[in-house]
């Protein structure tokens, strides 16, 4: 690959044990990021607050390590996480880019619980019941949304691909502050992605909309040097079910195959069985190779 990057991120949040997925994606970026001469910075998205805890933070630098993938930037251990790189550092960033939307006009108080939105939306897609009501924003137990609209966003992918696409309507009225009043994920991604001057973001592909989302917030916010960031979107890992991995799904947790002694060999092999590739597998390199990405 001829392009070069100056800095990549990987970014798990601390809700549940990593697990076969988190890896795959985890050991592409390591891949990509040594192809093209990025950094790695490791970012530990802890803002959800209720799920956050520091078994899960520990288990994040466990698995990094137990699976040989590396990182450049960002905290060693648990310590150096609380102390300088937790998500609550950044705080006033994320309520600058509140405060900007709160002034512009372009988000507006949502008191919906979801209960409320299934019995108007079985589908959970947000009906627009609250974006004319005019309900103040410092309302209690009050989420904001964004106000969006059908214009086009337009994605640079890896390869140099322009990708043109709209929000999807699961995103539609997206929230960027949530009822506890700590900024949502879409906003943080996107502030975390300028703070530290990522141009490389290698994710799932079930985080197309995300990607749609964060480019639509960027132009609100008008942060043009997020549409320079570039996006690969790799395969996803599916059970039997044919549903994605999770974190509830304790089988697949790498802190559950070391303890039934798997070794990291054992755990790409698993990864490539699951994804039906034909050459062998044992490290992150041949997996790259086996999907055709060196």
């Amino acid at each position: 690959m001829d392009l070069q990057f100056k800095r990549t991120r990987i970014a798990p949040t601390p809700s549940g044990f990593l697990h076969l997925g988190n890896v795959l994606s985890f050991a592409l970026t390591a891949v990509l990021a040594r192809q093209t001469g990025a950094q790695i910075l490791l970012r530990i998205d802890d803002m959800d607050r209720e799920r956050a805890s520091r078994e899960y933070v520990e288990d994040i630098f466990d698995t990094l390590h137990f699976m040989e993938i590396p990182w450049d930037e960002g905290p060693r251990n648990y310590a150096e996480f609380e102390k300088e790189f937790s998500q609550l550092h950044r705080l006033p960033l994320y309520e600058k880019a509140l405060l900007q939307l709160r002034e512009q006009g372009s988000v507006f108080a949502c008191t919906c619980s979801r209960t409320q939105i299934l019995a108007l939306s079985p589908d959970g897609v947000y009906p627009g019941t609250c974006r004319n009501k005019g309900i103040p924003l410092d309302t209690k137990d009050a989420c904001w949304r964004l106000r969006t609209d059908n214009r086009e966003l337009r994605v640079k992918a890896v390869d140099q691909a322009i990708i043109s696409d709209i929000l999807p309507r699961s995103l539609k009225d997206f929230i960027v502050r949530k009822k506890d009043g700590f900024p949502a994920y879409q906003l943080t991604s996107l502030a975390d992605d300028l703070y530290w001057n990522v141009d490389l973001v290698v994710r799932g592909e079930d985080l197309w909309p995300s990607t749609l989302a964060q480019q639509y917030l960027a132009t609100v916010l008008n942060k043009p040097a997020f549409s320079g960031i570039r996006f690969f979107h790799h395969p996803l890992l599916t059970g039997k079910d044919g549903l994605k991995f999770s974190k509830s799904a304790g089988a697949t947790s790498i802190q559950f195959l070391r303890k039934e002694g798997k070794k990291p060999a054992d755990i790409y092999a698993m990864i490539a069985g699951m994804m039906s590739l034909a050459e062998p597998v044992k490290d992150r390199q041949s997996l790259a190779r086996a999907l055709r990405m060196i």
